[in-house]
């Protein structure tokens, strides 16, 4: 299992998680996407139709019908009704029912940074449990945790 903090320095949820989605996508996986605020789940919605103008990122809500075929998934709980493997907590709070996926993305900013911190700290005691912080650097991703430098391009 891992758990993948993103630090959000610069861009909002609503530009990283369009990059998330087409990398899982491109796995063969099926992603879910939480937020507690339905305001929230909506933006994040939009930005998945509108992220490249050539195409759209296909997605639905786990209120609406069949949402065991959508591909990406949001929700306002943590419940893979799309079968789904990865995991977005894409308001920056924790869910131990994270834990029962194989890998989880923790989005959070300056507003919801102590939580994620606790959270760090406590997934830090779980075995088998792999945790990457990454953090903005300009265009670029850059992991902080591990004494090595590694980027990922947005």
């Amino acid at each position: 299992m891992q758990v993948d903090f993103y630090h959000l320095t610069r861009d909002p949820a609503e530009r990283v998680l369009p990059v998330l989605a087409t990398r899982t996508l491109a796995l063969g996986e099926r992603m879910l996407i939480v937020s507690a605020d339905a305001g929230h789940r909506a933006s994040l919605s939009q930005a998945l139709w509108t992220h490249k103008p050539e195409s759209f990122l296909a997605h639905g809500d786990i209120d609406a019908p069949n949402p065991q075929v959508q591909p990406l998934l949001l929700a306002d709980r943590v419940e893979a009704a799309n079968g789904a493997c990865f995991v977005v907590l894409a308001d920056g709070q924790w869910r131990d029912e994270a834990l029962a996926f194989a890998r989880t993305f923790l989005l959070f900013n300056d507003a919801t940074i102590a939580d994620a911190r606790k959270a760090w700290v406590t997934l830090g005691t779980h075995d088998g449990l792999e945790r990457h912080y990454w953090k903005q650097d300009g265009g670029k991703w850059v992991e902080q945790t591990s004494g090595r430098r590694q980027d990922q391009s947005d």
